[in-house]
């Protein structure tokens, strides 16, 4: 029988994303960034396919690969501005660590594309939480990088493989702003045979 939780249900309803600017060291590491990815893919699966990996984001590796943002930038558009350079600079330097989700989802006989990309969300989500139950904080983003071909091969993923995200983690600095939630009434349905 399931217990109830209270705390679970307490984590829940206090989450909020960190912004990756707030995010400082520590970062999670050895036994608590294992349990947080196993947690994270332990999410509804149909089929078993696991449809997802990890990428580790962390240490000088971070800055580097800002490096390597501001030249694919350069090399298509030109110089940057020093505002813009800066800010690609820093993309992946703002959090201790960042853990890009990959989505592996492909056509298969029986699981539909949608159901799996769907499992890799949820690895999202509950990576997001996981590092707030673990005592950090973070936060789930894309920007343009997660939809660019060339950074994708950078970060070495297959060409049929997509970012879900980029989870930056870090220990909290500041106690971000609480924001509108949606009404349940605006949000909540009940369906009734007709």
């Amino acid at each position: 029988m399931i217990q109830a939780s209270p705390e679970t249900m307490r984590l829940l309803l206090a989450r909020r994303s960190h912004p990756a600017v707030t995010l400082k060291a520590p970062a999670p590491e050895g036994d608590t960034l294992e349990a947080m990815l196993t947690a994270a893919s332990r999410v509804p699966d149909h089929g078993k396919l696991a449809p997802w990996r990890f990428v580790l984001i962390r240490g000088e590796a971070r800055e580097r690969l800002g490096e390597k943002l501001v030249e694919i930038l350069e090399r298509r558009d030109g110089p940057l501005s020093d505002e813009r350079k800066a800010q690609e600079l820093s993309r992946f330097a703002l959090a201790p660590l960042v853990i890009t989700v990959v989505s592996k989802a492909g056509v298969h006989p029986k699981i539909p594309v949608w159901e799996q990309q769907l499992a890799v969300g949820a690895v999202c989500m509950n990576l997001v939480v996981a590092a707030h139950a673990s005592g950090f904080a973070a936060q789930w983003l894309t920007q343009w990088m997660a939809f660019d071909d060339e950074v994708s091969a950078l970060l070495g993923l297959a060409e049929t493989e997509r970012v879900a995200g980029f989870i930056h983690v870090g220990t909290p600095s500041e106690t971000p702003a609480e924001r509108p939630r949606p009404e349940l009434s605006d949000i909540v349905s009940e369906w009734s045979p007709q």
